[in-house]
């Protein structure tokens, strides 16, 4: 996996373009930002979150490679770092951990309810399949509700309420970026690589087993919900800004 949360080296940084600049023109009245207009674009859209996504925001993607140092720098002033991966072209912010300090934090968890996780287990799952075939990772409505449909229970009567849930997981995945829908009438979405960098192989798998033996059982746990602090509701990147809807983030290009 070639991603990282280390600076960058300076040869690889045009530090004329990505220093902060006295004599850029302002934006606006009052304006005493030292970015460039393009750079603030990044690191908004970066705060906003989820991550931004070189395949489809190819402007701002060459702007974070050029600027990295300097955004780096602006994020860890807010106590967040930053994750690239260069390979994948993606890239998104975590909080950062130190045993040293009192941090404030900035972002907040995006809390997945049970067939939520089932659903990003399924993606993850999808993708790995996908990347070893040497092919898109794209996933129909109909696949989905198939494989959440395992998890209803045994003795549910009440199937109104468990379509609704299906139809929330999937809204989430599309919410948070994980799933974006492709042109045409049918409804199919290629999955977000971003999942690759938050699940880990060996995490998927102890995480397969456990679903695989609900739903063995008969469907959902009697509580409904998994422990956040246990699914994919603890990982970084389902981490959002304050303030900001869960999925509903304005998309800078």
């Amino acid at each position: 996996m070639n991603y990282s949360s280390e600076p960058v080296a300076e040869d690889h940084v045009d530090q004329a373009e990505s220093a902060p600049s006295s004599d850029a023109a302002a934006a606006f009245a009052g304006d005493m930002g030292q970015l460039a207009l393009e750079t603030r674009r990044a690191l908004v859209q970066l705060l906003l979150g989820p991550s931004v996504d070189g395949h489809r925001q190819s402007k701002l993607w060459l702007v974070l490679l050029r600027d990295e140092a300097i955004l780096r720098s602006r994020l860890h002033d807010l106590f967040l770092d930053l994750v690239v991966d260069r390979e994948q072209k993606v890239a998104f912010t975590r909080q950062v951990v130190a045993d040293n300090i009192d941090a404030p934090v900035l972002l907040r968890r995006a809390a997945l309810t049970f067939l939520e996780s089932a659903l990003v287990l399924f993606l993850r799952q999808r993708l790995t399949h996908a990347d070893a075939q040497g092919e898109r990772a794209v996933v129909s409505k109909t696949e989905v509700v198939e494989h959440l449909r395992v998890f209803e229970r045994d003795k549910n009567v009440d199937h109104a309420r468990f379509e609704r849930q299906m139809e929330n997981a999937l809204e989430k995945a599309k919410k948070l970026s994980l799933l974006h829908k492709l042109r045409g009438g049918d409804e199919r979405f290629e999955i977000s690589p971003t999942l690759k960098l938050l699940f880990p192989a060996e995490e998927i798998q102890a995480l397969a087993h456990s679903y695989t033996a609900i739903a063995q059982a008969g469907g959902q746990p009697s509580e409904g919900t998994l422990d956040a602090a246990s699914t994919s509701a603890s990982h970084e990147g389902l981490a959002t800004s304050p303030g900001v809807d869960d999925g509903d983030e304005e998309v800078l290009e």
